[in-house]
């Protein structure tokens, strides 16, 4: 990946990093990760209102990040694991530029100063 997409992000990446740049949602993953969870479980475990919940895990939905199904009158989400592939991809390619680049540096080799 060159410079230019990592400057760039995909609108899927950026949908992703403002969604996880906020602490409720980040936390609302974190619930998620131990499993599905309906609204009203997520909500007990937040100090927002439900409504609030709501739209944070709209907006985690909008970024791919969750998933939701129906089951009966009640709305169970999950974490969407290919939502974060894209942004897991976006973050190691600052690796793929980066480590070869200090390699360099280390080694003397690069021949100009870093940026």
């Amino acid at each position: 990946m060159s410079v230019t997409n990592l400057a760039d992000p995909a609108p899927r990446v950026e949908r992703a990093l403002d969604a996880l740049g906020n602490p409720v949602r980040r936390t609302i993953l974190r619930i998620l990760s131990t499993g599905p969870r309906p609204v009203g479980r997520i909500a007990r475990e937040l100090p927002v209102s439900r409504p609030a919940v709501s739209k944070h895990l709209r907006i985690l939905e909008g970024a791919a990040l969750v998933s939701h199904a129906r089951e009966g009158n009640r709305h169970v989400f999950r974490l969407e694991p290919t939502g974060f592939d894209a942004t897991r991809g976006w973050l190691a390619a600052f690796w793929d530029e980066a480590l070869p680049r200090f390699a360099r540096l280390a080694e003397g080799h690069d021949g100009g100063s870093p940026r």
